[in-house]
């Protein structure tokens, strides 16, 4: 558990850092310093001549180096990219098991937070922690520490709507049940993140088992065809006959060019009427952005 004076690592199990934002990083490192957090950062932070932060041996390493300190309570990533799968098979997924520690990352580390569900059963958090820095600091630092070191909900707490089976008019309803199959709530374990990344896990033994699953998508890059590239390959993989319902996120590619048809289309075309449909637009790839547990059981619906 983290309180005020903990020690947290600080991780790029994806691609590293360019040198050119070290100035942001030590931005982070100051504001988790004034929150009472001690980061301590691996060796692996920064990309190489080649354009990588080390080999996938060398950043997983210095992964597993921070599940094994006593001294560190929590894991965050930095990163983001195209290279955290290729951790995978180089993790300790026992001493990850055995540990108290929570991993927190978003974008492509939704493969290792997957594959540590899959593999585990612990719950990681998919959230950006280099959100502390951005447009939106002062908010999140103060739901960052509400619920990171107090204790609290803030950080987790998201708006959301039930998406109705009407593809007509497409009406949304706030807080309402899915009219289809007079579904009163959507329950079950979240699994999913970048809908891209987690793809990457597919046919692997990191994937997690999707029955009765809530399926949580998102996406920061891609049109409407890519999406529709990627649903087709979890429908083909029987995902929507598995998943209790499917949770999706901002889709920022194609909500800044007003993609046509909308992602809600697309899913709803895929899942099928039946499928419970949550939406959200805190959790992403946005600086507003929320975190969610993955690996976590959750109930939406009408209290």
């Amino acid at each position: 558990m983290i309180r005020a004076g903990s020690k947290i690592g600080i991780v790029c199990c994806s691609d590293g850092q360019n040198r050119e934002y070290a100035g942001r990083i030590r931005r982070l490192e100051e504001v988790l310093k004034s929150i009472g957090l001690q980061p301590v950062f691996s060796d692996s932070i920064y990309v190489s001549e080649e354009g990588i932060s080390g080999t996938a041996q060398k950043r997983a390493a210095a992964l597993m180096n921070f599940y094994r300190d006593d001294e560190i309570r929590g894991i965050f990533d930095i990163s983001g990219g195209d290279l955290a799968n290729g951790i995978l098979p180089y993790l300790d997924y026992d001493v990850i098991a055995d540990s108290g520690k929570t991993f927190w990352g978003y974008s492509d580390l939704t493969t290792v937070i997957n594959a540590v569900y899959a593999k585990t059963g612990k719950a990681s958090v998919l959230y950006q922690i280099r959100n502390l820095i951005y447009d939106h600091a002062k908010q999140q630092t103060a739901d960052f520490r509400n619920s990171v070191i107090d204790g609290g909900e803030e950080l987790f707490r998201i708006e959301k709507h039930f998406l109705t089976a009407d593809r007509q008019a497409e009406r949304e309803v706030t807080d309402k049940v899915e009219t289809a199959g007079n579904q009163r709530q959507l329950h079950g374990i979240v699994v999913g993140g970048n809908i891209r990344c987690f793809l990457k896990l597919a046919g692997t033994e990191y994937m997690p088992d999707l029955t009765d699953k809530i399926l949580l998508l998102e996406s920061y890059s891609g049109t409407a065809a890519r999406m529709e590239t990627y649903l087709c390959q979890l429908e083909q993989l029987g995902a929507f006959r598995q998943a209790a319902g499917v949770l999706l996120g901002t889709f920022t590619e194609m909500q800044e060019k007003r993609c046509r048809p909308s992602m809600e289309t697309l899913v709803r075309r895929y899942a099928g009427a039946d499928m419970p449909i949550v939406v959200t637009g805190q959790i992403g790839h946005g600086t507003d952005a929320k975190g969610i547990w993955i690996g976590r059981e959750y109930i939406f619906g009408v209290k």
